[in-house]
């Protein structure tokens, strides 16, 4: 029985012990740097095979620990993106970490221990184990919100976000404990049965409200999104990048996985809960992005928004929804990689500028960055015929589809809205006044994801390289 369960969590415990071979390793080398370098690279590498092993195991549903831990496609597909994306934010993050001095061997210790909380959180068949995935990321990833020790925005990054972090996930213990007191269990599928025989009593909606409003801050849904716009600014800009990336799949797939498994019977609980969350972040990150300066708060904000459009897959509540949902986080996690590629590059003089207004005229200064980028932010903006449109598309047609057709038009009008500070960028770039602009240089590897994003938004218009039949696949074992 233990061998089973053992294989079925075989990639989180090899990954566990990975981290924490990684810091011993670490705690013990003489050869600091070189080490640090080393384990950076390899838990790049370890990442991609992993996320490869598990993209390309056999299909079905396996359970493990009395059905605590669940290994469906579902589980499966969110794991490969979260794995890819972080394996590309970590390659991304070398040069600037050793530019800054920040490389060292706590920061892809701490992002495996972090992965390993992920692929928890989306595996979880009970309330526990959830809790448990949920912390084991939420703790990694304060730490490395606060990894620039000498700067204070970097500490106040990640005391506010531990304070709020921990402020939410007292809401989904309370949540939890509400569930598990009108229920009497905390397995999914224990609750769904107590669900489908007695319906939802007013006390389980009310953890089920509790354990939605958790949720929502771990995915920065509006208006739950309040730590949002300073972690992003204040953390480290690869950190910046890497919270753009898998943990907002791992939230939004952890969010479906708990309404879907265990109140898969009580949609209309909980769809006006989520229709709710998704008007409210897609018009707050629409607006306040618009007078942003700063381009990582602006990609705060966007990321508020496209939580919100995410979110709007799932309210549909449907297999369609289900799917829809991982088409659109596969799309996000691509974009924002080639984004954050020239963030992380925005320089003059070897110092980093974050200010928007340093990119006027920039296509003269690099006209292959500026093509690169003008590219990313169409399709942010959902401007067909680019890949980003296909994404908003099919949360849009899950929505009318199910029913919510006035939660599409607010969807297309909060599109709309959102467009204005995408396209300030290009403008800037291409017609805006010329500023002591930027001058700093790309590195080849930055350069293959800027431009392999954005070459994935212009060829992926095709048959989006077959992302829509797997996702719909993941999503069918998901709603059974």
């Amino acid at each position: 029985m233990l061998s089973n369960d053992i294989s079925v969590i075989l990639p989180e415990l090899l990954l566990a012990v990975f981290a924490m071979a990684s810091l011993m390793i670490g705690v013990w080398s003489k050869k600091q740097e070189a080490v640090s370098n080393l384990i950076l690279w390899a838990t790049a590498i370890i990442f991609v095979v992993f996320g490869a092993w598990i993209g390309l195991s056999p299909e079905g549903t396996s359970t493990a620990f009395n059905g605590a831990f669940v290994n469906d496609g579902f589980a499966r597909f969110s794991k490969v993106v979260m794995l890819w994306g972080g394996a590309s934010m970590m390659v991304l993050s070398r040069d600037y970490l050793l530019k800054n001095d920040l490389l060292k061997y706590e920061y892809p210790a701490l992002i495996t221990l972090a992965m390993v909380g992920m692929m928890m959180m989306v595996s979880a068949g009970d309330l526990m184990a959830l809790y448990m995935g949920l912390e084991l990321q939420s703790l990694s990833l304060y730490v490395i919100a606060a990894f620039r020790r000498d700067s204070l925005r970097s500490t106040e990054a990640g005391l506010k976000y531990f304070v709020l972090g921990a402020l939410s996930s007292g809401l989904l213990l309370y949540g939890a404990s509400l569930v598990y007191g009108y229920t009497g269990t905390t397995s999914f599928t224990a609750i769904s049965s107590v669900v489908t025989l007695e319906g939802v009593s007013l006390g389980l909606l009310f953890g089920l409200v509790f354990l939605a409003t958790g949720m929502a801050f771990k995915v920065s849904a509006a208006p739950f999104h309040m730590w949002t716009p300073d972690v992003y600014e204040g953390s480290p800009t690869p950190v910046t990048g890497f919270f753009a990336t898998a943990p907002k799949v791992a939230a939004a797939a952890m969010f479906a996985r708990v309404l879907f498994d265990a109140f898969g019977e009580a949609v209309s609980d909980w769809q006006q809960i989520l229709v709710f969350l998704s008007i409210a972040s897609m018009f707050l990150g629409s607006i306040a992005a618009i007078g942003q300066k700063n381009i990582k708060r602006l990609m705060a904000y966007s990321s508020i928004a496209h939580m919100g459009f995410a979110l709007m897959g799932l309210a549909a509540g449907t297999e369609e929804g289900a799917q829809s949902l991982l088409i659109y986080l596969a799309i996000y996690v691509t974009m924002n990689v080639g984004v954050f590629a020239f963030i992380l590059n925005m320089e003059r003089d070897g110092r980093p500028i974050l200010s928007i207004d340093s990119l006027g005229m920039y296509s003269r200064v690099a006209p292959g960055r500026a093509l690169a980028l003008a590219i990313l932010m169409f399709s942010l903006a959902g401007i067909p015929p680019l890949v980003g449109f296909f994404g908003k598309f099919y949360v849009l047609s899950a929505a009318v589809d199910a029913g919510l057709i006035w939660l599409a038009v607010a969807g297309v009008i909060a599109s709309v809205i959102g467009a204005y500070y995408y396209l300030r960028i290009i403008f800037l770039m291409y017609f805006g006044e010329q500023t002591e602009g930027l001058n700093g240089t790309m590195p080849a590897a930055h350069w293959v994801f800027l431009g392999g994003a954005a070459a994935a938004m212009v060829l992926g218009v095709y048959n989006l390289f077959g992302v829509e039949s797997i996702a719909g696949i993941a999503a069918a074992t998901l709603i059974h």
